[in-house]
């Protein structure tokens, strides 16, 4: 089976971003079938290109069977929200063109967001006769419109009808979390398969050290709290900001700050004006590099804003933090909260509370043990439960079960 994914924020191991896409090629093409993955040269993170930029694909092929053309992408999506919209046409159209020179194509297989390549995976899927597979990884636009983002009553409207037209068109919808199920289901999905979020515990090996990182970086004596991610309007960062001014007097307590955003250089400057020294800002890190710098802490961050609609996600980084053994503090309630509490593996605090966070952080530190417990049960619950391996497996059962129906 050749399987074509459409995917401008792919991310393989040597990127910063999440790599749930690449894992899962990598478990399809070591089952003897053929990916090609169509993505942008364009950083969906930081917006810095990554070797050329230009119509006609750049080429990789990093294991036998996978395939990925990095393919023109307008640049400058984090100027403002014009260039954003133009960098996903860009995408949009450049994808396609690339997508029709490929031949034998039995799965097409498109993501969301950016929503607007979901077009490109239906057309190329109709001309080619090939199933239509529309993964929704989060709830666009009705996350842009609540935090803000998304304001015109037009823009709404006409991304509500794509929305629609996309699960009313895929043959099959997956969605990443149980939350988001009803929501495509109301909108028109046919047949919803959940294939949900989860990590590699391999890839996040209890052998691994993390204390060169900290002689490094000076951090040998610390409690080290890290926030690894977007640093966007939609994460709330100055919550964390407001939480580490609350706990000052804790020496011993350090959160680090491992990503990048559009909202990083205003963070930065207002830590600065804060006087914070227990808040250190450091550039993303490729997941390949990730198992390292998890080592190196004790306890980790989830966070969102308090809005409703967020209650319906399963963040990527959730169970990156549990498969590398640490303890959650997770400002994020809904599904996700079931996941932590239901495995004993975090603490939840009510969002958009500084005073929570900040005594989440404290009581972690002044609890070893509970440090200790809270990150084997985490540990358990990704090999058990949201082990990526069997997810994989999932995946690809489905993926026959459409081949076949379509033949």
């Amino acid at each position: 089976m050749h399987i074509l994914i459409i995917h401008q924020a792919f991310a393989s191991l040597d990127e910063s971003g999440g790599t749930r896409h690449y894992e899962f090629a990598s478990r399809l093409v070591q089952h003897g079938h053929k990916v090609t993955i169509i993505a942008s040269p364009v950083s969906y993170i930081t917006g810095k290109v990554g070797g050329k930029n230009r119509l006609r694909p750049a080429r990789q092929s990093p294991l036998p069977g996978l395939t990925i053309l990095r393919t023109y992408t307008y640049a400058k999506l984090h100027k403002n929200f014009f260039a954003r919209v133009l960098s996903f046409l860009s995408f949009m159209v450049s994808s396609f063109i690339a997508a029709m020179t490929l031949k034998d194509i039995d799965l097409v297989w498109g993501t969301s967001p950016p929503i607007f390549q979901g077009v490109t995976a239906w057309l190329v899927a109709r001309i080619r006769r090939a199933p239509f597979i529309f993964e929704v990884r989060d709830l666009w636009p009705e996350f842009a419109v609540a935090v803000g983002v998304l304001k015109n009553p037009i823009l709404i409207k006409a991304s509500e009808w794509l929305e629609e037209f996309l699960y009313h068109r895929a043959d099959r919808v997956i969605v990443n979390s149980p939350g988001y199920i009803e929501h495509v289901s109301r909108r028109g999905a046919k047949w919803v398969e959940f294939i949900p979020n989860g990590a590699d515990p391999d890839m996040f090996a209890r052998e691994v050290s993390g204390s060169n990182f900290r002689q490094q970086r000076r951090l040998m004596d610390k409690f080290i709290i890290l926030y690894a991610g977007a640093h966007g309007l939609s994460n709330d960062l100055d919550v964390v900001l407001d939480a580490c001014h609350l706990i000052t007097r804790h020496k011993n307590i350090l959160v680090m700050m491992v990503g990048d955003g559009k909202e990083k250089p205003r963070l930065e400057k207002r830590a600065n004006e804060m006087g914070l020294e227990n808040i250190r800002f450091f550039p993303p890190v490729a997941k390949n590099e990730m198992a390292t710098v998890l080592a190196a802490t004790d306890a980790c961050i989830a966070i969102l804003k308090p809005i409703t609609m967020y209650q319906t996600t399963y963040p990527n980084k959730v169970f990156d933090y549990m498969a590398a053994g640490k303890p959650i503090i997770l400002a994020i309630d809904g599904v996700i909260r079931k996941v932590v509490e239901d495995s004993g593996c975090g603490i939840f605090v009510q969002p958009g509370s500084a005073e929570a966070l900040a005594n989440a952080m404290v009581d972690l530190a002044n609890d070893p043990h509970k440090v200790m417990q809270m990150g084997n049960n985490g540990r358990q619950s990704i090999q058990t439960s949201y082990n990526r391996n069997i997810i994989g497996e999932h995946l690809l059962n489905f993926f026959l079960e459409v081949g076949r129906n379509n033949g």
